[in-house]
């Protein structure tokens, strides 16, 4: 299945021409006449190649189609991603994103204390009751989350099948359920197809600077293509810029994350899992626009074509037909209920 969510490269070179930068280090988008939106990064900001460019992409997107300025803040730690979200809610833009599951308390809170406007954060931690039944969300916030496992799997499978190792690797970032969800798919999609393969998977630590150390992801995965593993599939942000210095390093394979990482080791990427970030962040504005904006939890999978992996031009050559013909089933199987893919450990 051929994946299209990341290949508006030319659209955003276009518009990076046009960006100013204010002192205060937001960046405002060209002036528009429609909505106004504001977004708030993540740890490891613009510039990761991965989950934040996603968000970007998506802002762009409403500002190409929908007319819209937008203005994007890059926090520090801390107190700063509360100040940022407070600040974009306080001038009154129509629509507030969050970018991460770090912003869930401080968007909650603030989409209640400012009921005027909509916000949307990307992978909610969504509370849950007793039963695990989501608590419900004040009307102007929607959560954006993914299922981030199907794809995992699909790319799990690959890894095994196209590998040429019995062992296969796995390196997240920050050690939290959210990356788990990756490598509990990831895990299930390898053991389908090769029940006697080993995944081992290790974490580049247990706080958010997991997600922005590349010297730590070269390391990690040095340590596992030692050990015999061919390809590591990665979910640590730009950590993972450290994989594929590994990769290119060794010879070996990697598999991207969030968005078409091939370009940063052409060659050694086998695919990327990718999520539609950009979709999803432009949807919610769209929905704005059009005043059909809903609060409550949205979940993008393979049947919303959230979720998927890069198959293309680019690494076409690394898998066999053979192989391709599987993963489109064990997909068709995924999206019929026929396989459950696990989310946890």
């Amino acid at each position: 299945m051929r994946r299209t969510l990341y290949l508006l490269g030319a659209l955003v070179a276009a518009h990076l021409l046009l960006l100013t930068i204010s002192p205060s280090g937001a960046t405002i988008a060209p002036e528009g006449e429609g909505l106004d939106i504001g977004i708030v990064f993540d740890v490891g900001g613009r510039g990761d190649k991965s989950f934040n460019d996603g968000a970007y992409l998506g802002g762009m997107l409403a500002a190409d189609s929908l007319q819209a300025r937008v203005r994007y803040i890059e926090p520090g730690e801390g107190s700063d991603r509360e100040a940022g979200l407070r600040l974009l809610a306080a001038e009154g833009m129509d629509l507030v994103v969050a970018v991460g599951f770090i912003f869930t308390d401080d968007v909650l809170t603030l989409a209640r204390e400012y009921p005027d406007v909509k916000f949307a954060d990307v992978d909610f931690a969504v509370a849950t009751d007793s039963l695990g039944n989501p608590l419900p969300l004040p009307p102007n916030l929607v959560a954006l989350k993914f299922r981030e496992e199907e794809g995992s799997f699909l790319v799990g499978a690959l890894a095994a099948l196209a590998g040429g190792s019995k062992k296969v690797g796995f390196v997240g970032g920050m050690d939290i359920a959210l990356i788990h969800k990756f490598e509990a798919g990831y895990r299930a999609g390898v053991m389908h197809v090769c029940p006697d393969c080993e995944v081992i998977a290790q974490y580049a630590g247990v706080t958010p600077e997991a997600f922005k150390n590349p010297g730590k992801g070269k390391e990690l995965a040095l340590s596992q293509y030692q050990q015999g593993v061919n390809v590591i599939f990665h979910a640590s942000g730009s950590t993972g810029l450290g994989v594929f210095e590994a990769a290119r390093t060794t010879g070996r394979l990697a598999i991207g994350v969030d968005a078409d990482q091939y370009s940063e080791a052409p060659g050694h990427v086998l695919t990327s899992m990718v999520k539609g970030i950009d979709a999803a962040v432009y949807d919610a504005a769209k929905a704005v626009q059009t005043g059909t904006f809903v609060g409550g939890v949205r979940v993008f999978g393979l049947a919303e074509r959230g979720v998927g992996y890069v198959y293309d031009d680019n690494n076409r050559a690394l898998i066999p037909d053979a192989v391709r013909s599987r993963l489109l089933a064990l997909e068709a199987d995924i999206i019929a209920g026929r396989i459950k893919v696990p989310n946890t450990r």
